[in-house]
């Protein structure tokens, strides 16, 4: 079975000088069958055509909260409450496993200081619930490819770079052997090449980000991917914090 898991970010990587009213980091994992991705690859490219009568659409959480960008249609209730009932529809019925990592960054700071890359520190996180995941498929065949939304030249060489240690030298939970009988090919792509699964981790990435920065407040979205997070003997290990 060939499996892919989708990365997005949610909040900026900056230790030195960040926002305090969103003092986090969140890395956020989407895994999904081969199977399964052309079965919400088709639902949502169908609602992109119900919505804009095209599927060159990209969806982008903030420009749907904004109303922006293309989704200005939104403005529109009724539109507004059809566009949420349908794109809630494919989060919540479809199959896919979401593993996320979120750095709390005051925490972060203070206790190891602001040199670490919190994109290439969460992604070690998230390659090893991601190894446990397909441990849990019992597919000894299983292979996994990775996609990432390109951020520049240099930022993507040295995530390549991390990507690459991380398979020669392991983790501490995860030999170096164990990742790569799994993980075949890391891949940067676009936004503009219009990735469906790259939209689906951007969808969840702000949901999980605010369930972390407040977990008693109101948050419809991640209700409905709650039941996607990773979880094991009643852990969620898919809704990694750090520290």
């Amino acid at each position: 079975m060939k499996y892919y898991l989708f990365l997005d970010e949610c909040g900026d990587q900056n230790l030195a000088n960040y926002d305090a009213s969103f003092p986090i980091f969140t890395l956020c994992g989407v895994v999904v069958s081969e199977n399964n991705y052309n079965i919400i690859g088709e639902q949502v490219l169908n609602l992109k055509q119900r919505f804009w009568t095209e599927r060159k659409v990209i969806l982008h959480s903030r420009d749907i909260r904004k109303c922006e960008k293309g989704f200005e249609i939104l403005f529109d209730l009724d539109v507004k409450r059809d566009f949420y009932q349908s794109i809630n529809s494919v989060m919540q019925d479809n199959d896919y496993t979401v593993i996320s990592c979120s750095i709390k960054k005051d925490e972060y700071i203070r206790k190891y200081g602001r040199l670490q890359d919190v994109y290439a520190l969460s992604l070690s996180f998230i390659i090893e619930r991601a190894v446990f995941y397909l441990d849990s498929q019992n597919d000894t065949e299983a292979e996994l490819y990775i996609y990432a939304e390109k951020r520049g030249k240099k930022e993507d060489a040295s995530l390549l770079n991390y990507y690459n240690e991380v398979l020669d030298r392991g983790t501490h939970f995860v030999s170096s052997n164990r990742i790569k009988g799994y993980f075949k090919r890391f891949v940067f792509k676009d936004k503009k090449d219009n990735i469906i699964g790259l939209q689906l981790a951007d969808l969840v990435a702000y949901p999980v980000t605010r369930h972390i920065l407040d977990c008693q407040a109101s948050n419809i979205a991640f209700d409905i991917i709650e039941p996607k997070i990773y979880t094991q003997n009643g852990r969620q290990h898919g809704l990694k914090v750090f520290p």
